[in-house]
């Protein structure tokens, strides 16, 4: 009877940890109209998180970042990494950067889950000047 609570408790809290972690994929929503605006997948990479765009829900699918520089300029928008090197820290996956394929720039990103929300993701990018934004994206089911 000992054996089988140990095991219970020990796949409850593999459930309860999968169940906190931000891998897997997101809908964003438009900042403005509050619609579904795209689809993101975030996976892991070695010891760090990396996410990228799989599905624009209000543009055509072969929409290009136009605003982007360097090696992404005017490269499709669908399979672009836009989140790279997000570290576990605490409660929280910091020390990454995410990109806004609308506007072409990088912010550091910090993500995080609220107390019992293990379904919306708190996103939050932050300017050198110290100004950020916060969006919530909710796990795709």
């Amino acid at each position: 009877m000992k054996e089988i609570l140990v095991i219970s408790a020990i796949l409850l809290t593999a459930v309860v940890a999968n169940a906190q972690s931000p891998i897997g994929f997101w809908e964003t929503i438009d900042d403005d109209t509050g619609e579904r605006k795209s689809v993101v997948e975030i996976y892991q990479t070695g010891d760090k998180l990396d996410g990228a765009v799989r599905e624009l829900l209000l543009k055509p699918a072969d929409t290009l970042c136009d605003a982007c520089t360097g090696d992404k300029k005017n490269a499709p928008v669908v399979g672009m990494k836009i989140i790279t090197d997000m570290e576990t820290s605490s409660d929280q996956w910091k020390g990454g950067v995410i990109l806004d394929p609308e506007t072409g720039k990088e912010y550091k990103c910090v993500l995080w889950f609220e107390d019992g929300a293990p379904d919306v993701l708190k996103v939050r990018g932050k300017h050198w000047t110290g100004l950020y934004r916060t969006q919530d994206w909710h796990r795709r089911p």
